[in-house]
């Protein structure tokens, strides 16, 4: 009797979840505020490489990017801006790690590992290499050498 209620319990978990599964969530994309709205494009279209897209007829005071992968960035100029922590961040990945540090420091822009030791890298267990730096309005972004 007891086999029976665990393998009912059991069946309406994996129901739950193929039920959610159904869906296919995939990350369309992350909204930030920003103070000075032509800093950060600069910034996130000559720094970090994004390609800057039509933001869908929503005024001058929002710009979108998207990335290789179809997700997008959206910037909107406020003056009601967030506390930043490095724990909250935006997470980036390159084939090219040691080349895009290279690109940090010539334009002066620091970056240091999850300890906080500048100009340098976290070397995770499982092999991936990161960094964190921060853009204009001082949000966290992590830069890895994940090969997903």
């Amino acid at each position: 009797m007891r086999f029976i209620a665990i393998l009912k319990k059991i069946l309406r978990m994996k129901n739950r979840s193929s039920a959610a599964n159904t869906f296919k969530l995939r990350k369309d994309h992350d909204t930030i505020r920003v103070k000075d709205l032509k800093t950060s494009v600069n910034f996130y279209k000559d720094i970090l490489g994004l390609e800057q897209i039509d933001n869908g007829g929503l005024g001058d005071h929002i710009k979108w990017f998207q990335l290789g992968n179809k997700v997008q960035l959206h910037l909107v100029e406020s003056d009601a801006l967030i506390e930043k922590h490095k724990g909250f961040h935006s997470a980036f990945n390159t084939e090219n790690l040691t080349e895009f540090m290279e690109l940090l420091k010539t334009n002066n822009i620091p970056f240091e590992n999850g300890k906080g030791e500048k100009d340098t890298f976290t070397n995770r267990p499982d092999g991936i290499r990161q960094i964190y730096f921060k853009d204009p309005d001082g949000y966290w972004i992590e830069v890895n050498d994940n090969k997903v």
